[in-house]
């Protein structure tokens, strides 16, 4: 892979840049700009981070975690872009060092734009349904391996990638219409979602945990992928990583980890001595004087600052040594774990998660998570297949006019599509219309009257 094509600046649906306008910004720039304003961006300050529909108003949402992410990768991007020009120097006609940092922090900023209500259980929760609940019936209608892998493994990151290149301005081509190389770099795991029977030998490469996109999307990740060169993995829709997706990747591994330990603490799940113990290894320079006369949420404030400093330095430097190995697509660990402190970083994976991500209230609300969103699909599916085949009930009439007009006004008649359409509806809720909207057609609640006078 070559880096004056992995930075391209060429717009999905347009298929060049974009015409030059004296405004001061970047093409990557404009991408950032461009996922700010969208809809699906605004949606993510009432979606679940880890504390689902928390009471505390200092917990993080999808939003601020995005927001976040993208400020640790811009900085990554930066430190990592200077170094390559470095040794690259003809590079330096076509680009700055800030170049890298926009990319990383655009795609940082849209990583988590494809994740339903409820964060990760979310995800389960859609694919449950599929697997097990009632959507299981659709399974030999469908009739296709792949398309029922994308139902039965849903993916947040291609529910993501959908959003961006088809959901968001749906009439435009490209939607958002963002450059190649943002694109590419948004892209953690840049393949389909393969059968069950995953070849063992691809199994050592992260890159294979998870898929990057649905089928119904797998041609416009293909002229991602072509124009901006990245490494062909041997399969027919798979490819290796966009290198500035390590950055994206270890920016959010940053951020969860100490962000959501600080969240832990300030909500009482860990202990304020845990938590300083924690992250104190993650320090290289003495404490300040003064640190000891700070209050304790000021400590740990400082300390994690301190240490996703000292990450970021050291995330850098581990990209820019691997350099030649990622350019060739032959990098198959995640940078976190190259790390000096990967250690350290472990063991809070591991209290958090005991800690954290198992008590109590997360894990009641994340049970609360399966019943919503499974009873949203399985009302809005039959529902909207009702109105596909022209016999409609009275009661799922009622309900298809609560679906968006762009979904009834044109109803495919493949079925794959169609569902598809009804989870674009159902993962694009936040997790307060979510609740709401369920409460509501089960007859929990009742919309409250207006009173006119």
């Amino acid at each position: 892979m070559e880096w004056t094509q992995l930075l391209s600046e060429k717009r999905l649906g347009v298929g060049q840049k974009s015409a030059d306008r004296v405004d001061g910004r970047s093409e990557f720039q404009k991408d950032f700009d461009r996922i700010v304003f969208s809809p699906a961006f605004r949606r993510l300050q009432d979606k679940t981070q880890v504390f689902p529909l928390p009471e505390s108003d200092f917990v993080h949402t999808r939003l601020t975690h995005s927001l976040e992410v993208s400020v640790v990768g811009r900085s990554l991007g930066n430190l990592v872009g200077k170094v390559i020009l470095e040794r690259n120097p003809s590079l330096g006609k076509e680009c700055t060092q800030f170049h890298f940092g926009e990319i990383v922090a655009a795609a940082c900023l849209a990583h988590d734009i494809g994740n339903p209500p409820f964060g990760h259980s979310g995800e389960d929760a859609i694919a449950e349904y599929f697997k097990s609940g009632n959507g299981k019936n659709f399974e030999q209608q469908i009739n296709n391996e792949k398309k029922w892998n994308d139902l039965t493994k849903f993916e947040g990151n291609a529910q993501g990638f959908r959003i961006i290149t088809k959901l968001q301005n749906p009439n435009v081509p490209g939607a958002l219409q963002l450059t190649f190389g943002t694109l590419a770099a948004l892209s953690k795991y840049p393949r389909e979602s393969f059968p069950s029977k995953v070849e063992k030998e691809k199994l050592k490469d992260k890159t294979f945990k998870k898929f990057g996109f649905f089928q119904a999307e797998k041609n416009i990740f293909k002229e991602v992928a072509e124009v901006v060169g990245l490494e062909y993995n041997g399969s027919e829709y798979c490819w290796s990583r966009h290198p500035l997706a390590f950055l994206v990747e270890a920016a959010d591994d940053v951020c969860y980890r100490i962000m959501d330990l600080e969240d832990g603490y300030r909500l009482g799940l860990i202990s304020f001595r845990e938590t300083e113990e924690l992250l104190n290894p993650l320090i290289d320079s003495e404490l300040a004087a003064d640190y000891r006369q700070k209050e304790e949420k000021d400590r740990i404030g400082f300390l994690r600052a301190k240490s996703i400093s000292n990450l970021v330095k050291m995330l850098a430097a581990v990209f820019v040594e691997n350099e030649k190995i990622i350019l060739d697509g032959k990098l198959y660990e995640d940078l976190i774990s190259l790390i000096p402190k990967e250690k350290y970083l472990a063991e809070i994976m591991n209290v958090s998660i005991k800690k954290i991500y198992r008590s109590k209230g997360i894990v009641e609300r994340e049970v609360a998570g399966y019943e919503v969103l499974g009873g949203l699909l399985d009302t809005f599916i039959h529902a909207y297949n009702e109105k596909h085949s022209g016999n409609l009930s009275p009661k799922n009439r009622a309900i298809v006019n609560l679906l968006p007009q762009r979904l009834t006004s044109d109803i495919n008649n493949d079925l794959y599509e169609r569902l598809l359409r009804v989870i674009d509806f159902v993962s694009g809720m936040t997790d307060s219309s979510a609740v709401s909207l369920f409460r509501k057609i089960k007859g929990i609640s009742l919309p409250a009257s207006r009173v006119v006078e």
